[in-house]
């Protein structure tokens, strides 16, 4: 979902670069000195998940792990995914520096939905409710991170609404390939490292 540079129009690349300023605030505003590790580890795993891509036209399909990252990370998923796409485009040439913004927002913006949607669900003491949730939140991040790529295609231009429909299709392989590794991590994290979490018990 790296979107390349010299795709978007000015407009839609400054609304991109301004949501993503105030949700990079606030994720920095609700972070402790207690979130720093999670929010390192699961930046991490975010990086190296996503630089196994497969361009597709002005965009590339790739395994993203937002839905991941906003159900365990809430708020501080912007500037997560920030650190991680800027160390992208810098030292791989993905995306790009001025569409940073844009894509931040494109794949933190459902990651906070996510989190607001099945974060909750992280207390739960019923694996089976975890997991469900946790397929749930990797499905539709990626489901409404597509949707929002093909917005700012369409915005910048018609000539993109064919491209734009491709790329959701083309994604929803991943949508479900996503929801299953999410859930599968979790799954796995709940039983031997629960307090990376921020929980207090293991599910099962």
């Amino acid at each position: 979902m790296h979107i390349s540079e010299g795709v978007l129009s000015p407009p839609v690349l400054v609304a991109g670069a301004a949501l993503t300023a105030a949700g990079v605030a606030m994720g920095l505003k609700k972070m402790d000195n207690e979130s720093i590790p999670r929010v390192a580890v699961l930046t991490a795993a975010f990086f190296v998940a996503s630089l196994i891509r497969v361009p597709l036209g002005p965009s590339a399909v790739h395994l993203v792990l937002n839905g991941l990252l906003g159900i365990v990370l809430g708020w501080a998923a912007f500037p997560a995914i920030l650190v991680g796409l800027a160390l992208q485009a810098l030292l791989f040439q993905f995306g790009g520096l001025t569409t940073l913004g844009v894509n931040t927002f494109i794949m933190a913006g459902p990651a906070i939905l996510c989190y607001y949607l099945f974060g909750r669900s992280l207390t739960s003491k019923h694996p089976g409710l975890v997991t469900a949730m946790a397929f749930s939140s990797g499905f539709l991040a990626i489901l409404l991170s597509s949707l929002l790529l093909a917005l700012c295609l369409i915005f910048t231009g018609e000539s993109f609404l064919q491209a734009a429909k491709v790329l959701v299709l083309a994604h929803l392989p991943v949508m479900f390939l996503e929801g299953l590794i999410v859930a599968f991590c979790l799954a796995f994290l709940m039983k031997v490292k629960p307090e990376l979490l921020g929980v207090t018990h293991a599910a099962g």
